[in-house]
């Protein structure tokens, strides 16, 4: 009864240990493989057998790409200023082979790498350059990490600079020369829009007095249109009037009747002497007559031979 019973658990033992001796391989992951001792395969996505006793797993190796945040390290400029630099790294493992046998500790390795690398560029830089240089620092380490990190299977894709903290009294005087720039800056504005408004405003004054002298000009030469119109008005009416008269063939009495009316006209005048002439001594009755129709003063009156 006890030798059935041991034989089904010895099948049963043997099934198991046979379970474990297949492997399944996911999606972006490589297994490396040793057969007693000694590397044979590097296993790809699918299903393996492992040979009992012989083989078995010596690692299991993601080949995605990883982020690994190292500790700041204290790194010290070309002008003896000492800092704090944490950096970020992105890498990949590209052949689980090298990356198994090629160094022990690969995260290890790389993070002393990191730290030398980054002490020997910023040995090389001045304070500003050290902050203003960023893209510069990260690629000369991601070049330098990938050369020396290719013999372990490794590539670098990117390397970044993820703080960069200078000394206290340093930060201070960043702090005070970024006040002293804002200011400055601000101060030229200012100076700046002043200098503008007082261009914009003169320039508006000009054109003012510009369209003023043009208004006036323009009224003025408007103004002497009109008078010389009237002259000519006039002048064109006087033709007309004596033309007129011509054309009527006014006879001498008409002649006379008109210059007794000019007579008259004069004598409404400011005139204290009239002057006639001897043809119109005939008619000094008349003058007395029109001085008592205007109720004013006769001026005196003197006659003259022509």
């Amino acid at each position: 009864m006890i030798g059935p019973v041991l034989a089904i658990v010895i099948i049963l033992v043997i099934v198991v240990y046979l379970g474990t001796r297949i492997a399944i391989v996911t999606q972006a992951n490589r297994f490396v493989v040793e057969r007693l001792g000694r590397y044979i395969a590097t296993w790809d996505v699918g299903v393996h057998f492992l040979v009992p006793f012989v083989d078995r797993i010596k690692s299991k190796v993601s080949i995605k790409e990883q982020v690994v945040d190292f500790d700041p390290q204290p790194v010290i400029t070309k002008d003896n200023v000492t800092m704090q630099i944490d950096t970020v790294v992105f890498y990949q493992v590209t052949d689980p082979k090298l990356y198994t046998y090629g160094v022990d500790l690969p995260l290890k390795a790389i993070e002393n790498l990191t730290a030398t690398t980054l002490r020997n560029i910023i040995g090389d830089l001045e304070l500003d350059e050290s902050l203003t240089s960023r893209d510069v620092i990260n690629e000369r380490m991601r070049t330098i990490l990938d050369e020396a990190t290719d013999p372990w299977g490794i590539k670098i894709n990117r390397v970044e600079l993820k703080n960069i903290i200078p000394p206290k009294d340093i930060r201070e005087a960043m702090e005070k020369q970024m006040r002293a720039e804002r200011e400055k800056r601000q101060s030229i504005l200012i100076s700046e829009g002043n200098k503008r408004s007082a261009i914009l405003e003169a320039e508006g004054e000009r054109e003012s007095r510009i369209l003023k002298a043009d208004g006036e000009k323009q009224s003025r030469i408007l103004e002497a249109e009109g008078q010389a119109e009237a002259i000519l008005a006039v002048q064109e009416a006087t033709a007309s009037g004596i033309r007129f008269i011509r054309e009527a063939g006014a006879d001498e009495a008409f002649l006379r009747l008109e210059a007794y009316k000019a007579m008259v006209e004069m004598a409404n005048g400011q005139a204290t002497k009239l002057v006639i002439p001897s043809d119109m001594q005939g008619i000094v009755g008349l003058a007395s007559t029109l001085g008592e129709t205007f109720k004013t003063d006769v001026p005196k009156v003197s006659t003259k031979k022509s």
